[in-house]
């Protein structure tokens, strides 16, 4: 069994032996979000189910995306949940199941359309294929464009830019850009770190600014 790590209520349940109030945030597959499995559903799963297992949001979103982009399916996050435990570096990717053919019930497609858009702009970013970085770069003339012109000429599209000048207690010719930016993946991201780097910019991408923010 697969349920998100927002709420794993019968993971909970598995190990009271009964089902009790788990603790439950909101998450991308609401409709396995329940703060108390069912009596009668657990009473019956519990002689079936041998293991239940957990997947993150991030594993969720990439699920949605991989269905959409390979299957052509628009499937729910909790549908999709069963695929997200799949993935490479989720809980059921083991040894034992690669090679095999697995049967994965894809149930349901009840997802609103701009929360569908938010998920695949997640997927792509869990993916790599959508970065963030912040750099600091001259505020003279031709300043934006020279960094602007370095990613271009190393395949990255730029989907926004914002630049800030107020909020900074550095060099006052210098201003701070934010770039979302679509890569190609992930060697095209590491591709693009190191040359910004060589050129001096030792920009902070957007998991490094989590890690900072923790």
């Amino acid at each position: 069994g697969v349920e998100p790590e927002f709420a794993a209520s019968y993971t909970e349940a598995l190990k009271a032996g009964k089902p009790v109030p788990a603790h439950v945030t909101p998450t991308l597959a609401d409709g396995l979000a329940v703060p108390v499995v069912g009596p009668h559903a657990f009473e019956v799963a519990r002689h079936y189910v041998d293991e239940c297992v957990t997947c993150t949001e991030k594993e969720v979103s990439l699920a949605i995306l991989r269905l959409i982009e390979n299957e052509k399916m628009v499937v729910e996050g909790g549908g999709a949940s069963g695929l997200a435990a799949l993935l490479p570096g989720a809980q059921l990717d083991r040894p034992e199941l690669k090679g095999k053919n697995i049967v994965v019930p894809l149930c349901g497609g009840n997802i609103d359309t701009t929360v569908l858009g938010r998920v695949l702009e997640r997927g792509l970013a869990a993916d790599n294929r959508m970065k963030s970085l912040v750099a600091m770069v001259s505020d003279r003339p031709g300043g934006i464009a020279k960094l602007a012109t370095l990613l271009a000429d190393h395949g990255a599209s730029i989907k926004d830019m914002y630049h800030e000048r107020a909020f900074l207690h550095s060099n006052i010719d210098h201003v701070r850009v934010k770039c979302v930016l679509e890569l190609q993946g992930k060697d095209h991201a590491k591709e693009l770190k190191r040359a910004l780097e060589e050129k001096g910019y030792n920009p902070v991408w957007d998991d490094e600014e989590r890690k900072t923010m923790i």
